[in-house]
């Protein structure tokens, strides 16, 4: 029998990931290249090139972090009011890919900040309705799966990216700014796949609908959802910026155009465990599994505290990126299942705009201990928020949907 050509849009079977799942984690994987090609070099770009301090890149990726989460609450907000998320997706994603000739043409430490919150702008406008299509899209039964599909596929990039970066920089013996020419292909890409790519499901309920952020759209926000939203926030204030480890490794005497090494060995281990733990979550306890989450990021801490050694940090690096495979795409997915349908767009920007103030404060508070007190000093704070976090754990309010 030939398929009708709107098969596609037929419900998914229970047990399958859809294919619109595929076309986002694809979306993300070529703009993640984009993006990590050049973020895997910028701490150095900053320090070596525009003589900036290891605190100025503590506060500009604090804010430009910071900005993007900010902003998710607002586009969040905007999908669930419009009953749409494609178009916003794409605009965030074509922001993003606007941003990326601006690091190549960048003289001062200014500039780069301009174009380092562009670019999070453009991934707070993206990232809200992103994940809120990653729920709608998908069954209950395979959530975890796919939110840890895309976060795989994603994170494909985000080695892929460091790993590119490494190749041209020995190829054009430290040359940054060609470098970052190169990253605006991917992004263009990116922006291609997903306006083509991509068929937004229906929304089951028409019409105009009410402000989700107003008192009464909030009270449906339950306790359950906050809780979850908290430990986000104390898990980020736990795992800073990705620079440091940047840094750490350069400490250890690594010559420049290898650091991005660092970020390639975190993502590749991420990549290969983010599905797995992801398909796992399905299926087993979600509050020990971020428990668990939570003592791989401790051991990655005291490991990374130790010295700046090249093997050392290698190490250290990959229990982060054990961590983070267990840990993401679950808390995706936990905030989809204890928020309602109609306000998930909401639920994720505001459970990012907590996570982005926790961002600004971590990633200050990091480059302040880096520069007062040394780079242990940072990572044993690190191990010490991990700590709050497991008791956080302790205790959870009784709320919908969500496997203790």
């Amino acid at each position: 029998m030939t398929p009708s050509p709107d098969d596609d849009l037929a419900p998914p079977a229970p047990h399958r990931i859809p294919a619109g799942v595929w076309v986002l984690g694809g979306v993300s994987l070529l703009m993640d290249v984009s993006s990590e090609m050049i973020h895997g070099l910028l701490p150095l770009f900053l320090v070596t090139t525009l003589g900036a301090s290891p605190l100025a890149v503590g506060v500009i990726e604090g804010l430009a972090e910071s900005t993007a989460l900010v902003v998710k609450v607002f586009s969040g907000a905007l999908s669930d009011r419009l009953g749409r998320r494609k178009g916003l997706a794409v605009l965030g994603y074509a922001l993003g890919a606007a941003s990326k000739p601006l690091f190549a043409l960048a003289s001062t430490v200014g500039l780069v900040l301009g174009a380092r919150l562009l670019d999070r702008a453009g991934k707070g406008v993206r990232g809200a309705p992103r994940d809120a299509l990653v729920a709608d899209l998908t069954p209950p039964a395979v959530r975890g799966a796919a939110f840890g599909l895309r976060q795989s596929l994603d994170t494909v990039g985000a080695f892929l990216g460091p790993l590119l970066a490494t190749g041209l920089m020995l190829l054009w013996a430290d040359d940054f700014r060609r470098v970052f020419w190169v990253a605006v292909l991917p992004a263009v890409l990116s922006v291609a796949l997903l306006q083509l790519g991509l068929r937004e499901p229906a929304h089951p309920r028409g019409g105009r609908r009410a402000g989700p952020i107003r008192p009464g759209g909030l009270k449906r926000l339950g306790a359950a959802y906050w809780w979850v939203v908290a430990v986000g926030a104390v898990f980020t204030l736990a795992r800073f910026s990705e620079a440091f480890l940047v840094l750490r490794a350069r400490q250890g005497g690594v010559p420049l155009a290898l650091v991005p090494l660092v970020l390639v060995a975190m993502n590749a281990v991420y990549a290969l465990t983010a599905y797995p733990f992801g398909k796992l979550s399905d299926r087993v306890s979600h509050t020990r599994l971020l428990a668990s989450g939570l003592v791989v990021l401790v051991a990655a801490d005291l490991v990374l505290a130790l010295d700046g050694r090249w093997g050392v940090v290698l190490a250290g690096v990959a229990l982060w990126g054990v961590h983070m495979g267990m840990t993401q795409g679950l808390l995706a997915t936990l905030v989809a299942d204890t928020a309602p349908a109609d306000l998930r767009g909401t639920a994720y920007g505001f459970f990012n705009l907590v996570s982005g103030i926790a961002m600004l404060v971590a990633s200050a508070l990091a480059g302040l201990l880096w520069d007062r007190m040394g780079p242990s000093s940072t990572f044993h704070a690190g191990a010490i928020f991990c700590a709050i976090a497991l008791l956080g754990l302790a205790w959870r309010p009784v709320g919908r949907a969500a496997r203790p």
